[in-house]
């Protein structure tokens, strides 16, 4: 009874067939993120496997992350023990760290991505911020003096090759601007899947979701729910006043508000959770509805990135202000 159940929960997450892929991948709309600091990979490793037990089929992993090793443990196991028939039903996201956004590194460093996470290819893999740095230690933040502009035309060529050559079923972007994915697009004869950014109700990104619909990229959100608790993130979206009145008058949690907010407006997620119960409300937001009174209340929320990423600015780097980074959108 208990499978059958976890197998109708599996079989309730919509699905979004992405663009320009290899056989057309179905990727789940819901994820989990796999980034924790500090990394505690048995951790990571108990947590991917309770996400699997629950329904999650979706891993959205990094080579910054270094949680790809543990993830990789995690699906194997799930293999082994049945949770899943094979690695196939499990959807696994990698990225590109700056360091290696260089055109002669980006093929060895998805491999080496698939050889700690010991799996043969990806399903999806994105340039993880629009800049480079200098070859080196994949670390963060990078000291100043190594921040470069990254070389759009010869990296995403060796992104496109990574998808010719079988290692990937897609590829995409993270943190891309309008003008940016639009400067991608002119010259790609594989365009990007997929464009993962900032989405919360603090952050809406009508202007960059609208784009992004208009030339069939799909958006996925990192940080839904601010990234409360980490060195990163802000408290600002779950303490929201208007989101807990909300949650209320539903008899929901914050989060569960954020998340069906975010799939009604058509957007793929990845949240991170190491919660077990947390995990699985994470993934209730598909049964229920936010009335009209409920969208007056969000739309009024002030509007502003709670995630600009103000290390990535130099005097003598590529972005030497919030507003090149972003192009205006900020």
């Amino acid at each position: 009874m208990v499978a059958d159940q976890q197998e109708q929960e599996v079989n309730m997450i919509p699905e979004v067939i992405l663009n320009s892929s290899s056989g057309k991948p179905r990727m789940p709309v819901i994820g989990m993120g796999m980034a924790a600091e500090p990394l505690d990979e048995a951790a990571m490793k108990w947590a991917a496997l309770e996400a699997i037990k629950l329904g999650y089929r979706v891993f959205d992993t990094a080579t910054l992350y270094k949680s790809e090793r543990p993830l990789g443990e995690a699906i194997a196991e799930a293999v082994k023990l049945g949770l899943v028939a094979s690695r196939q039903e499990i959807f696994v996201i990698s990225k590109l760290w700056i360091t290696n956004a260089h055109p002669h590194l980006v093929i060895p460093s998805l491999q080496n991505s698939l050889r700690i996470l010991q799996m043969e290819y990806l399903d999806l893999y994105l340039i993880h911020w629009p800049i480079s740095a200098k070859p080196g230690k994949v670390e963060f933040p990078i000291p100043e003096d190594e921040l470069q502009p990254m070389d759009f035309k010869s990296v995403w060529a060796a992104m496109e090759e990574c998808q010719r050559l079988g290692l990937t079923k897609a590829i995409g972007v993270c943190n891309f601007s309008c003008k940016k994915l639009e400067n991608i697009l002119s010259f790609a004869t594989i365009p990007p899947s997929i464009n993962q950014v900032e989405v919360n109700p603090f952050w809406q990104q009508k202007k960059l979701r609208d784009f992004c619909k208009a030339n069939n990229v799909t958006v996925m959100a990192y940080s839904p729910l601010g990234a409360k608790g980490t060195r990163w993130g802000t408290n600002q979206v779950m303490d929201n006043e208007t989101l807990k009145e909300i949650a209320k008058a539903h008899g929901k949690t914050v989060a569960q508000v954020c998340l069906r907010w975010a799939f009604e407006q058509g957007v793929a997620f990845v949240v991170k959770s190491f919660n077990k119960e947390r995990m699985k409300q994470n993934l209730q937001v598909l049964d229920w509805e936010l009335t009209p009174d409920d969208y007056i209340k969000i739309n009024k929320i002030p509007q502003r990135r709670l995630l600009p990423k103000l290390k990535l600015i130099s005097p003598n780097g590529p972005f030497k202000s919030l507003d090149d980074l972003w192009d205006g959108e900020i």
